[in-house]
């Protein structure tokens, strides 16, 4: 009987998929099936009830899961330990983030800690953030990097930076001659945003309801490329984290207008799941995210 069974279990009762289960080991389907079955041999137990539509462990299989846990997290921290007295970190990182942390902050984070630690291996994955959650809470990433982070029992919140939101508009509209643009001037203008159960939507629209700038979106979509592209074509004008158009403020297809009511920020943080036993690898990387580019 190896960790890695365990390790599989776990997997599979934290996804309830065989799928996502095998796809965070890198093995067959078969190969989850087999572990588990194997499990069940040994213990002369079945430890799940194996249904089309519905995936429910049996009391034995809790028993197994529980203490199946308590043996994958003792096994990580005794080699995450070792690493440390032999000042190694290396391993594989895998980081589930949203469209616009993803593509316009942390490329020039993963360049700075590759730099310093080129054996660790750091794969990212673009996601919607109740997506990226579900990535933690299912054990299938290691962190993940989210915009007005949700508190959670299960997980644990680094923040990281506050990221100033400016209106955003086609050079040729008239709030691209003005210094600033005050929230209440927004209403009446055809506005394009993001869909209503994206967090930063949520936000936005707490923010325009107490200044006044109640909107009426033209358009809504599920991520900041999409969002900047209707604006370059004078679709309307948005509110977006500064970061994310600095390409095109630089081009001069978008102008970045400040607002006028006050500083506003988008929080960003890394999330993880608690009680997960941090590797040295897992650590520097937190170290390298807090800090500057």
């Amino acid at each position: 009987m190896q960790i890695e069974t365990f390790k599989m279990l776990c997997d599979l009762v934290e996804t309830e998929s065989f799928t996502k289960a095998a796809e965070i080991s890198g093995v067959t389907q078969s190969a989850v099936s087999q572990q588990v079955s194997a499990l069940e041999r040994i213990f002369k137990s079945v430890l799940i009830e194996r249904r089309k539509k519905a995936f429910k462990l049996t009391p034995e299989g809790q028993v197994a899961y529980d203490y199946g846990k308590e043996i994958v997290r003792a096994s990580d921290s005794l080699h995450g330990r070792l690493a440390e007295l032999k000042d190694i970190v290396s391993g594989n990182l895998r980081v589930s983030t949203i469209y616009s942390i993803g593509l316009y902050e942390l490329p020039a984070y993963v360049k700075k800690f590759m730099q310093s630690y080129p054996t660790v291996n750091v794969h990212v994955e673009y996601r919607r953030s109740d997506q990226v959650y579900d990535d933690v809470l299912s054990n299938a990433v290691e962190f993940g990097l989210v915009a007005y982070p949700v508190k959670d029992i299960k997980l644990e919140i680094v923040a990281l930076r506050k990221e100033p939101l400016v209106v955003v508009c086609h050079p040729q509209h008239p709030f691209a001659k003005l210094d600033k643009v005050r929230l209440k001037d927004l209403h009446g203008q055809k506005f394009v945003g993001f869909g209503p159960d994206i967090p930063t939507r949520r936000a936005l629209d707490r923010i325009l309801k107490k200044h006044g700038g109640n909107m009426a979106y033209e358009m809504e979509f599920d991520n900041v490329d999409t969002v900047k592209r209707a604006v370059e074509i004078d679709a309307g004008v948005a509110i977006v984290p500064a970061a994310t158009i600095v390409a095109e403020v630089a081009r001069q297809t978008l102008v970045a207008v400040p607002i006028a009511d006050g500083d506003f920020f988008r929080p960003t943080a890394a999330i993880y799941k608690k009680q997960k036993t941090l590797t040295p690898a897992m650590k520097q990387l937190l170290v390298v995210l807090k800090g500057p580019v």
